[in-house]
């Protein structure tokens, strides 16, 4: 668990490990990078986002408020490919509108998440 600009969150690689056969790694690597809506949403005041990564690299994973300011970054480093969790406590966050970002080897994804107090 990480505290971070009153954010809390926590980050798991769901990525299968220490398997005997390598076809079943390969199940668990996505095909194309995909970010998952999260769940719950609406929500208040945590709340989950999964995203997938076909190939290793730099990822990226930022929460944007309806202006375009940032509010935080989430993930901002290597990772391997696989599936992957963030937990999003935004309890110091005013309620309303969010959009989150996946940056991953040149690919942008964007969703949009509620938050009500």
């Amino acid at each position: 668990k990480v505290s971070l600009n009153k954010l809390d969150f926590h980050v798991h690689n769901a990525k299968r490990l220490n398997s005997d056969e390598d076809t079943e790694d390969m199940a668990m690597i996505p095909d194309a990078y995909t970010l998952n809506q999260n769940y719950p949403n609406p929500f208040n005041p945590s709340t989950t986002i999964s995203y997938g990564l076909p190939t290793s690299g730099h990822v990226s994973l930022v929460i944007y408020d309806m202006r375009g300011s940032t509010v935080s970054q989430l993930v901002n480093t290597y990772q391997s490919a696989g599936t992957h969790i963030v937990h999003f406590n935004a309890a110091d966050f005013p309620a309303g509108t969010y959009l989150y970002m996946l940056e991953a080897n040149g690919e942008q994804h964007v969703k949009r998440m509620l938050l009500l107090k």
